[in-house]
């Protein structure tokens, strides 16, 4: 048998000697071994200190400037000198969503198990779109477990994608096909004459994502129709049948409806078997945007309100959120991929198989032909480390974390719970009115929260009203970083009050 690293036979095996100035961008193994070993502890150091430091910092504008406009230099650099550039150029300025007191979006904090898949699929570097491979197979494996944790049946496959903006993508334009095939106008001048007149319906507490979409797909804004929410923010099932109702008798085309499980303004579940069944009558096609909240049927405490997800026609599950996996995780599942495939396969003399038996490749499912396949492995070793109980701990954990939130707000006087849940994200507002504008007060707590450093929340908007917003979404966050939210808040409230800072006219903080 030959060497495995000379290829010599055994008479003629030497000892090996790597060469000591590869071919860029080769490195000697002895160099390569050394700085993934020294970037490996730099990562395990990072993590672990990360939460005693500040939750974000503002980058200087040299370092932007410099980031944005250094040339690149003639001469190469040494590969160590990567690590020193994260380290001091990159590293300390992050979004903060790694710090335990990051409460302002929904983005988690990276999966330890993620971490250590996404470098070892960089290293393998295989692409899930064509080409039989093993992280082909185990996109496809972790697509069926995210389907079976969201109560999908047993048929669905889908893809996964960068996260829920490119799923909401995919889910319009499979949609759009699917309508148009089924009337007969999949092409010609009958696609012309019907796509003028398609319509999308979706909550009016949906993702900005949605609507871009629509955009994506050719569909104008004059024919989006976001229908009002109820008290409680879900889509109003009533409201969605008037203007499907309105739209046929004016002669347009109702294609779809996208619900939302787990709104990001509130964290609202849309109703979903009652949207399902108008759909059905009326031959639209039915998705659900859970990027947040795609797999609450998993949650003893959540299932009720997921009946009837296994009849939604696709649905966007962001793994990057949920569940922690590195950013760039999302998905789209759908229980009959057939469908994908007459949206995107297309076909090419290069991007043959020779394979008559094989599945189709997974560009045939999505509108990428080269795709990573770090999002497969990541999510196959973040779910594989928690299992289905972990996950299910995880999510209730959230859950557990935002009531306790509540609970907080509503035994603190200065303070007014307003909307929020059943998934963890707790909107609430300062009860004085004596500051002024309302929605100014509330956007200048929120900065100055965000400029001391010690903990990290955002803005929205409800019933036309800003609010402060908490969503808990972090495995490091604990019941003391919520009594260090709540003291910053009020912190701030009484800063507000100061004197005005006569540089930029508003209040300073008395010391």
């Amino acid at each position: 048998m030959a060497n495995r690293v000379s290829g010599h036979t055994p008479a003629e095996r030497r000892e090996y000697v790597p060469p000591l100035d590869p071919t860029p961008p080769g490195a000697n193994p002895k160099v390569l071994h050394d700085e993934l070993v020294a970037a490996a502890e730099w990562v395990s150091q990072y993590l672990s200190e990360l939460p005693g430091g500040p939750v974000s910092s503002p980058i200087p504008v040299r370092r932007r400037v410099r980031l944005r406009d250094a040339p690149l230099g003639r001469r190469g650099q040494e590969l160590g000198r990567v690590l020193d550039f994260v380290r001091d150029e990159i590293a300390p300025y992050p979004t903060g969503n790694g710090h335990p007191a990051f409460f302002a979006w929904v983005n988690s904090p990276p999966a330890p198990a993620g971490i250590i898949g996404d470098l070892l699929a960089c290293a393998i570097n295989a692409t899930c779109g064509m080409g039989e491979n093993a992280l082909m197979d185990l996109e496809r494996g972790t697509v069926r477990m995210l389907a079976g944790l969201a109560a999908l049946p047993d048929t669905t496959g889908g893809v996964l994608t960068s996260g829920g903006s490119m799923a909401n993508l995919l889910a319009l334009a499979t949609a759009r096909t699917w309508f148009l095939t089924r009337r007969g106008s999949g092409d010609g001048p009958a696609y012309d004459r019907d796509h003028a007149r398609l319509t999308l319906y979706y909550s009016a507490q949906a993702h900005m994502s949605v609507a871009k979409a629509a955009a994506c797909i050719g569909l104008p804004a004059h024919r989006l129709r976001p229908i009002a929410t109820d008290a409680y923010d879900r889509l109003d099932p009533a409201a969605l049948q008037a203007a499907v109702t309105d739209d046929l008798d004016a002669g347009l085309l109702p294609f779809c409806t996208v619900t939302t499980l787990g709104t990001t303004a509130t964290g609202a579940v849309d109703p979903l078997e009652p949207v399902t069944d108008l759909c059905r009558s009326a031959g639209m096609w039915h998705h659900a945007d859970g990027a947040w909240g795609g797999l609450g049927a998993a949650v003893p405490a959540l299932a009720p309100l997921y009946r009837g997800i296994e009849n939604v026609d696709s649905l966007t599950v962001d793994p990057h959120k949920t569940l922690s996996v590195p950013v760039g995780c999302g998905a789209l599942l759908v229980p009959d991929p057939a469908h994908l495939h007459t949206a995107f396969a297309h076909r090419a003399s290069y991007l043959t198989s020779g394979e008559p038996d094989v599945l189709p490749w997974l560009s045939h499912a999505t509108i990428e032909l080269t795709r990573p396949g770090t999002r497969a492995l990541a999510l196959w070793a973040t779910l594989n480390h928690l299992g289905h109980d972990g996950i299910t701990a995880l999510i209730e954990q959230y859950l557990t974390l935002a009531d306790r939130l509540r609970h907080k707000i509503t035994a603190e006087p200065r303070l007014e719970l307003m909307s929020g849940g059943p998934w963890p994200v707790v909107c609430f507002r300062l009860t004085a009115q004596d500051h002024g504008d309302q929605d100014q007060l509330h956007t200048r707590i929120a900065h100055r929260v965000q400029a001391a450093g010690r903990a990290y929340l955002a803005t929205v908007a409800v019933r036309d009203r800003t609010v402060l917003r908490a969503c808990l979404c972090n495995y490091r966050t604990t019941p003391e970083d919520l009594d260090l939210l709540m003291g910053e808040v009020l912190d701030a409230a009484d800063a507000d009050q100061g004197p005005a800072d006569p540089q930029g006219g508003r209040p300073v903080r008395q010391q």
